[in-house]
């Protein structure tokens, strides 16, 4: 599992040990699957309650809140003393964050004890740091948190939350040129990709697809299926005249080939085709900033080097583009070709395309569309 304060995903691991185990510092790359845990309870209340510990400043004015805390007295912990406080957390957590008035604490706890008595207990050492946290989260479940000061990792995030931290920098001269170089690459060769998509979008979508994108004919074709939702998949087709889709069933032979199998040729006719004419979601957005990226913009960015990285067995870098309110990532070789496209979405996640270059399958362009072949120059 990792999560960010707006997001959580899970990986499911049959192989995973039942005890207290740490994560491995580079988490496996696939399998991820955005998760919506009902809040204040289990996981989604132990996350409020680390992320909360984690804040970089505190309201009112200090996590221990005025007037509410008291000093229980010391202890050892890890063979260093520390000095054990009771004070609530803030913003709440636990049961006094049910009340009417979340600022005020009740005046009994369950149980009938003192009010203070529900309230969290922090062990904090001689350095201010905390060592340990113990209270309950909204719903009464008991909690310890303990905070190991020595053993201080450096998370790697999944994809889905934007993968491994770098050192961003303004690009060089020399990225500068391969990014405006970028159009003219795409267009060059076939002009084509196949295409797989991973898009965690809304509050618990996690959408897998395939297909085909030209960027010579504007063309994007995807079948795109829901992980959680069998028997179903839904085709998007974009093109010059706007955005298509069609939900369609899914069959013995295209259910063996799972949510990843690229959309049916010819372009089924019957399926109830329903047109847009801007994008109808952020897949729709991220598919459509794909196909534009062959067509030179002016429109004002904002570009930065996020990292170096490798795709497809080869060194990549990553190019963080702001343009119009959207985040854009663009993965490019050394030789300019664009290996992955992401877009940040509205929940905070990172959805992406991967392209790799081909020839697009007859069918997807209708003739009076194709574009001219290109002209050799001597």
């Amino acid at each position: 599992m990792q999560a960010t304060p707006s997001a959580v995903v899970q990986r499911p691991d049959p192989a995973a040990i039942v005890t207290p185990a740490r994560p491995p510092l580079v988490p496996p790359g696939d399998r991820w699957r955005l998760r919506n845990p009902p809040p204040g309870r289990g996981l989604a209340g132990a996350l409020t309650v680390l992320f909360a510990l984690a804040a970089d400043r505190a309201a009112p004015a200090a996590p221990l809140r005025a007037g509410g805390g008291r000093w229980l007295g010391r202890e050892t912990l890890g063979g260093d003393p520390v000095d054990v406080l009771q004070a609530a957390l803030w913003p709440p957590t636990g049961p006094a964050a049910t009340t009417p008035d979340a600022t005020t604490p009740a005046t009994t706890a369950p149980g009938g004890r003192p009010a203070d008595d529900a309230d969290p207990r922090w062990w904090v050492d001689r350095d201010a740091r905390l060592r340990r946290w113990a209270g309950r989260l909204a719903d009464g479940t008991p909690i310890t948190v303990d905070l190991d000061r020595v053993d201080r990792p450096t998370p790697w995030p999944v994809d889905a939350l934007g993968g491994r931290p770098g050192l961003p920098r303004a690009p060089t001269d020399e990225e500068t040129a391969r990014l405006g170089r970028l159009a003219a690459r795409l267009r060059a060769g076939t002009g084509s990709a196949a295409v797989t998509v991973t898009a965690p979008l809304g509050s618990a979508a996690n959408l897998r697809g395939g297909g085909w994108l030209s960027w010579t004919a504007g063309v994007a074709y995807l079948s795109v299926a829901e992980l959680d939702t069998l028997g179903r998949r839904t085709l998007r087709r974009r093109d010059r005249a706007g955005f298509a889709r069609a939900d369609v069933p899914v069959g013995p032979d295209t259910a063996a080939s799972g949510p990843s199998a690229v959309p049916p040729l010819p372009l089924p006719t019957g399926a109830g085709w329903r047109l847009a004419g801007q994008p109808a979601d952020e897949l729709d957005t991220l598919v459509d900033a794909a196909v534009r990226a062959a067509a030179p913009t002016r429109d004002a960015t904002t570009t930065v080097h996020v990292r170096s990285d490798r795709r497809a067995d080869r060194p990549v870098d990553v190019f963080e583009v702001r343009r119009q309110g959207q985040r854009l990532r663009y993965w490019l070789d050394r030789s300019g070709f664009l290996h992955r496209l992401e877009l940040r979405t509205t929940g905070g996640l990172w959805a992406q395309l991967e392209l790799t270059p081909g020839p697009l399958p007859a069918g997807i362009v209708p003739a009076h569309q194709k574009p001219s072949p290109p002209t050799k120059r001597g």
